[in-house]
């Protein structure tokens, strides 16, 4: 096809199903979104969307030219993120992304990491999805749980989080320590929502106690230990983020069962860039510093 933005602009009308949906995200006028479709309506030979009150519906072969489209996009987006993580020296986009429970590792990393390497443009993002190296859409991830498995990306190592479970001086004033695991279900607790969070912690909790104990669910660690120490219950958070917040009791300690791995991934075409190396250092003697092991 020798008119890449006549298919880019079909794809995107498919995808929305409007013509002012995909002028809004090409950035151009409707009237070039719909010269684009004529034309290559014309140049094909065939209707690619049926034309109704509400929208534009693809044909069979629009639904077929916007498959090929996709991929198309998508390995041109792939492209952009790796050119964009190339480069002989430290400077440019470096994009990150972990769990959000890591944010204060990563943030002070960065933003050590920055005071170093001034002309780097940090773009640090939190979510439970797992991002897609081979797209561009990260450099460097920090994950947790059983190691990574994709193909293409390089997988390290990078140390094993001790988790304990903790209640606020408030809750323990107002409902006494928990001495044993036989109390368990006497106590209130803080949680995920999901009920098949593959947490360990989580599972291991679920084992003993009625889920209605659970009395306090939340998506993410981050709130989960926003709640614990308000006093909301009892609920797990790693010792060092427990010994930064303070104010909390430690009411049963570490066990084997309830840590979680963590790996750093990069991808295999990235991984040597200066930029990446540069960073994983930095990380690694950043956690390091603060007994992370």
């Amino acid at each position: 096809m020798e008119n890449w933005d006549e298919v880019r602009t079909a794809y995107q009308v498919a995808r929305l199903g409007t013509v002012s949906g995909a002028a809004e995200v090409l950035g151009v006028h409707h009237a070039t979104v719909i010269r684009h479709i004529d034309a290559l309506e014309g140049r094909l030979g065939v209707k690619l969307f049926q034309r109704h009150a509400r929208g534009y519906t693809p044909t069979e072969a629009g639904q077929d030219l916007a498959r090929v489209a996709q991929t198309t996009d998508d390995q041109f987006q792939q492209l952009s993120g790796r050119i964009k993580g190339r480069g002989e020296g430290v400077s440019g986009e470096l994009l990150v992304t972990s769990l959000i429970n890591f944010a204060p590792l990563m943030i002070g990393a960065l933003t050590s990491f920055r005071a170093l390497y001034p002309d780097v443009l940090v773009r640090y993002m939190t979510d439970t999805r797992v991002f897609r190296l081979e797209y561009g859409e990260a450099h460097v991830a920090l994950r947790a749980g059983a190691a990574p498995q994709e193909p293409d990306n390089v997988v390290q190592s990078f140390a094993r989080q001790d988790i304990a479970l903790y209640g606020s001086e408030d809750y323990i004033a107002q409902h006494g320590k928990l001495r044993s695991e036989a109390e368990l279900p006497e106590h209130w607790f803080v949680g995920y929502d999901d009920p098949d969070s593959r947490a360990p912690f989580h599972r291991w909790l679920m084992e003993r106690v009625p889920r209605d104990r659970l009395v306090f669910r939340v998506p993410d660690s981050r709130l989960q230990e926003d709640a614990v120490r308000q006093g909301a219950g009892l609920g797990f958070m790693s010792v060092a983020e427990a010994e930064r917040i303070g104010g909390l009791v430690q009411v049963l300690p570490p066990q084997e069962d309830w840590t979680s791995p963590l790996w750093l991934v990069t991808h295999v075409d990235l991984h040597r860039t200066p930029k990446v190396q540069a960073f994983l250092s930095h990380l690694k003697a950043f956690a390091a510093e603060r007994g992370l092991r």
